[in-house]
């Protein structure tokens, strides 16, 4: 494996499948006693659109607002807006 002139290397598909990287994922280069070893910070944390269309399709369903309105909802659960006036 090079090092590219920018210093970049590339992560074999192997590797980044076994570490779950993904494109975004954050990663670190630690320095030990043997060399340098990959450290993934954040890889299948940051969720695709496939995945958050999978768990919005897993939570559809699951609040009952008693058939209020998204406006009379969200009244209720914040109370009622002063710079609003009376309703």
């Amino acid at each position: 494996m090079r090092v590219t002139e920018k210093g970049q290397v590339t992560i074999p598909k192997e590797i980044r499948d076994r570490l779950g990287i993904i494109p975004g994922s954050d990663v670190d280069f630690v320095a030990d006693e043997k060399g340098a070893r990959l450290v993934v910070v954040s890889g299948q944390g940051n969720r695709s659109n496939e995945d958050f269309e999978s768990w919005i399709n897993s939570v559809s369903g699951t609040l009952d607002t008693g058939g209020m309105t998204t406006d009379e909802y969200m009244e209720w659960l914040r109370g009622p807006r002063d710079d609003l006036g009376s309703r």
